[in-house]
């Protein structure tokens, strides 16, 4: 079965993230995501911090790293692997684009069966 194409959801000006800060966006059919700005470079995951109850777009971006603000686990913005304890679950991460000034999302790929 073939599925339908998947289609980016625009979140946000890219100008409303300046370089090295983040912003928590809740657009329709999403949780609430994190947008991140590394040097120019966009990064989107979900805003929850798999920890604990904090806001990743409230934490500090270090690298390529985000800092959860609640107990100071990390993550990577890239995978969204847990670096630091006491996060150990990957939080999720999202593939995004800037078009026309836009930063846009597509949501995660579906499960596949095994």
């Amino acid at each position: 079965m073939t599925q339908a194409p998947q289609q980016w959801t625009s979140l946000c000006s890219a100008d409303e993230v300046p370089a090295g800060e983040a912003r928590r966006f809740e657009p329709d059919g999403f949780p609430a995501l994190a947008v991140f700005n590394v040097d120019g470079e966009f990064h989107v995951t979900d805003d929850l911090c798999t920890h604990g109850d904090a806001s990743l777009a409230d934490g500090w971006i270090e690298g390529e790293e985000v800092e959860c603000p609640f107990h100071a686990g990390k993550f990577c913005l890239r995978t969204g692997e847990a670096t630091a304890f006491p996060a150990e679950i990957p939080v999720q991460v999202y593939r995004c684009r800037v078009e026309d000034g836009t930063v846009q999302v597509l949501p995660p790929d579906p499960p596949t069966a095994e």
